[in-house]
């Protein structure tokens, strides 16, 4: 490691304490990066970002003798994350903010904070693997060793500069023996529950939430089919997403789901299952990161939601920004604002966002 100095983001939880430990062992110069990234109006246990992860990650670090540092950004995490999560939901798509959150808070603004620290490289606890390739002269990003933890779905937006600078200790490892390491080295967060929710919607209620934030309305309008017959209202647009199926209020002889939503008309589409599968779609504001660009067809491998096993697919770059994917069978509920993920075997070939 030749005493390389690395900044460890330190959340709290587990994973990014055994993330501490293992560099120190392995004789890096480590110092801890805690973000604080949004004003709590009520502590949630587990929330991403909040007082209690600092309190615990300040105790990982006091045991393990390094400095901790708490980076205040919640102005940028505001801009960067909270703004564009409700924009998006405002354009009828469905995003995934802890995407937003890797791309600009903590591979970015975290990044830029380290340097500005002194560090050399930055640490997180992902499940994921960075390897070099000689014979490409490229970065790579990997999936990692436990299956069940990958994350690499939520890194696909990392640059190559970015990924020279990163590193993913436990890609390697399963989460049981992550928390044994925990366990050995006496961390009081060995346990903690890993945080499942929206860390600034704590209770889950991202469309009351919205209504909150924007100080704007979004007014009922109608349910239609796909040719238009009006099935019933809606009680605003932001409180649906494709192929939702329980919450909607109405009875119909069959099961019937979210199809699509429309802006122009304020109207939500519902229709049986077998409406809501698809083979063709398109995706922008795309990083690749195993190839400088996709030339002709490629055959990869496809996932369009982050616990969904990517299926076949193949994949041609129709400008600088867009991706069209065609899957070899079609699949359910692909949805605007959501991220696809290509992926060639284990690496990452990839991604976008869903248009």
């Amino acid at each position: 490691m030749n005493q390389k100095k690395v900044a460890v983001g330190m959340s709290g939880g587990v994973d990014s304490s055994v993330c501490a430990v293992l560099l120190k062992n392995a004789g890096a110069e480590v110092s801890g990066i805690t973000l604080k990234l949004h004003e709590e109006k009520k502590e949630q246990v587990g929330s991403c970002g909040s007082a209690s992860d600092y309190e615990d990650a300040k105790q990982v670090a006091d045991r393990l003798g390094i400095p901790l540092f708490l980076c205040d950004m919640t102005d940028i995490f505001q801009n960067a994350v909270i703004d564009r999560f409700s924009e998006s939901y405002e354009r009828a798509e469905t995003p995934n903010p802890c995407i937003l959150c890797n791309r600009y808070i903590k591979f970015d603004a975290m990044l830029e904070a380290a340097r500005e620290l002194g560090m050399d490289d930055i640490a997180t606890g992902h499940y994921a693997r960075v390897e070099y390739d000689e014979a490409s002269n490229r970065y790579l990003l990997k999936k990692a060793k436990d299956e069940k933890k990958d994350q690499s779905y939520v890194l696909y937006s990392l640059t190559q500069k970015q990924l020279s600078h990163i590193i993913f200790p436990l890609g390697n490892l399963e989460k049981a023996e992550v928390r044994a390491i925990a366990e050995e080295n006496g961390f009081q967060n060995a346990q903690k529950k890993e945080s499942q929710d929206i860390c600034f919607v704590p209770d889950g209620d991202y469309a009351s939430f919205i209504r909150r934030y924007r100080g704007i309305p979004f007014p009922e309008g109608n349910f239609v089919d796909k040719d238009g017959k009006v099935l019933g209202r809606h009680k605003g647009i932001i409180h649906y997403t494709v192929g939702q199926r329980k919450g909607l209020g109405l009875s119909f002889p069959c099961p019937m789901y979210v199809i699509s939503k429309q802006l122009e008309d304020n109207t939500v589409t519902l229709g049986p299952i077998e409406e809501l599968y698809q083979s063709t779609f398109y995706a922008t504001d795309i990083n690749l990161i195993s190839v400088p660009e996709i030339k002709g067809e490629m055959k990869v491998s496809a996932k369009i939601r982050y616990n969904q096993k990517e299926q076949p697919a193949t994949v041609t770059q129709i400008d600088e920004n867009t991706l069209q994917v065609t899957f070899s069978e079609p699949q359910k509920a692909i949805t605007k604002g959501q991220a696809v993920v290509l992926y060639d075997g284990d690496v990452v070939v990839g991604g976008g966002t869903i248009i």
